[in-house]
């Protein structure tokens, strides 16, 4: 029976959190060994399967005292004496601190280490001390599981021949959604409220579009991540006296109901790993307009003028015409969300659960050569 570890943070709600709670359940249900070590504990976690055993790796109290250096080397030294504990098959750290954790703590352990990169690496892994953390720890890497082509590249030459691209999983209510009939004259999107994700373009974009199509709405699903952006938004709001036609819906927990109410999804991040949010509506069967952002997650999965419309990042008047384009031409419309929907082949949660079983088993048996 093979053992496996998944190392992150903490289970938080959150897209690796997601994927990582998924996929050691699932580990788990197949009958494999699997551990999740993590630094810390949140309120309102993932929950884990009781065949999962969850061990705190992250610092101990009387470590509160100490300085930041010493932190960080003993948060390498606990993971490493799990490893020398369980003794796993393969270590799958989630996200960039966590990588480079693992893999310092596995040396001497000589435990096969599959890193994950789950954002952009413009911004998050090109810092100097990023830079020099890569070329000396990534080499020592057995595999690596990226989720665009862009991220990958972006690593040449560390972490290339041993890697390999997955979507992630999309949740199972997403798929087998009909559309209604007849849909709400609406544009809809859904995701936190936060900087990255540009609501403020797709408002500002918006009031263009109901200027020329009065009777639609805009509705955006999400919580406040309390970054400033959701401000931002009530202002254009009130500068435009929109408030009947620019919804602030908040969270939802029936989003699969939802979203394909609505005539047109809306896209708009300048920055992306691979965002779930573009694969729930994909799923949906929703005709989208969504932006070409780095890293590659939206062009990783659509074609533009096939299954979907991509424009430029931070592009109003691209925006404003895509959305018109899709107001106005339905057969478009409902051809485009019929192609987007086939991403369940390749992302649903059996499709992913296998392309990940397959790349772990090998890494296990090969040592990722």
């Amino acid at each position: 029976m093979k053992t496996l570890a998944f190392h992150l943070n903490c289970l938080c709600q959150g897209g690796a959190e997601r994927v990582v709670s998924n996929l050691a359940n699932e580990f788990a249900a197949q009958g494999y060994r699997v551990f999740v070590a993590t630094e810390w504990e949140e309120e309102d976690e993932f929950p884990l399967d009781e065949r999962v055993t969850r061990v705190h790796v992250g610092l101990r109290p009387e470590d509160e005292h100490k300085n930041r250096i010493a932190k960080f080397f003993l948060r390498v030294k606990y993971l490493r004496e799990f490893l020398e504990k369980e003794r796993p098959d393969v270590l799958i750290p989630f996200a960039q601190r966590a990588n480079y954790r693992a893999l310092m703590a596995a040396g001497k352990t000589r435990t096969p280490v599959v890193v994950c990169v789950r954002t952009d690496p413009v911004g998050h892994y090109d810092a100097l001390s990023d830079k020099l953390q890569i070329r000396w720890l990534f080499p020592k890497a057995a595999g690596a599981v990226f989720q665009t082509g862009l991220q990958r590249a972006f690593f040449r030459p560390y972490l290339q021949d041993n890697s390999t691209i997955i979507l992630n999983p999309i949740h199972p209510k997403y798929f087998g959604r009909l559309r209604p009939a007849v849909r709400d004259k609406s544009v809809v999107h859904h995701a936190r409220l936060v900087d990255f994700k540009n609501q403020p373009l797709l408002c500002r974009a918006f009031v263009r579009v109901h200027e020329k199509h009065p009777d639609y709405v805009l509705k955006i699903y999400g919580p406040d991540s309390h970054d400033g952006t959701k401000e931002i938004l009530d202002s254009i709001i009130k500068e435009n006296d929109a408030a009947e036609w620019i919804l602030l819906m908040g969270g939802c927990d029936t989003l699969e109901e939802e979203l394909p109410k609505g005539a047109v999804y809306a896209f708009t991040s300048d920055w992306e790993g691979l965002p779930n949010s573009l694969l729930e509506a994909m799923a949906l069967g929703m005709p989208i307009v969504a932006t070409d952002c780095p890293c590659g997650g939206p062009a990783e999965v659509m074609r533009d003028g096939e299954n979907g419309l991509l424009i430029p990042i931070k592009n109003e008047d691209a925006l404003v015409d895509a959305l018109n384009r899709l107001i106005e031409n339905e057969d478009m419309a409902e051809r485009l969300g019929m192609e987007a929907r086939k991403i369940e082949n390749i992302a649903s949660g059996e499709a992913v659960f296998r392309q990940w079983r397959d790349y772990l088993d090998h890494v296990c048996e090969t040592g990722g050569q």
